[in-house]
């Protein structure tokens, strides 16, 4: 009879801390990353500064055909041809380089503003919202609240 009443009081000890580990805990947050990124002003004009650096890259490749058939003798096109390639992958490179740039750092901005409202919202996390099946707090409002008052 002890031994029940013994182990009848540490299975309410045990519900009673589980109890209170979940009143303590916060829960989950959720985000939509590409929500927060469109409604972000920096997002925007570095999409917009990718966009203008690709169009460029295009214009140089539209530019550099119209050269090209210009030129009227074999070795004439084939010093052009290797000319021109090196030029583009250095061309190439940058923007790469750019595009890499930018989307890191609107990604730091976007995490850094997540987590401020992951310590004012006292959530134990945040995740992608396709992760989340049912339950969770959607949170993109108030990182792009965030995001627009940190500008």
């Amino acid at each position: 009879m002890k031994k029940l009443g013994l182990a009848a009081l540490v299975l309410l000890g045990g519900m009673v801390l589980s109890m209170s580990n979940q009143a303590l805990a916060g829960g989950v947050g959720y985000i939509d990353y590409q929500k927060v990124q469109a409604s972000y002003p920096l997002a925007q004009q570095a999409v917009k500064e990718v966009d203008a650096k690709a169009l460029e890259l295009q214009q140089y490749m539209v530019d550099k055909e119209k050269q090209y058939k210009a030129l009227d003798t074999p070795l004439k096109k084939q010093n052009f041809e290797d000319a021109t390639a090196r030029e583009f992958n250095a061309k190439q490179e940058a923007y790469l380089k750019l595009k890499s740039q930018k989307e890191e750092l609107v990604f730091n901005k976007i995490q850094a503003a997540a987590k401020q409202v992951l310590v004012e919202q006292k959530l134990d996390a945040i995740v992608d919202f396709r992760v989340i099946f049912v339950g969770g707090v959607d949170i993109s409002d108030l990182v792009i609240q965030k995001l627009k008052a940190s500008n």
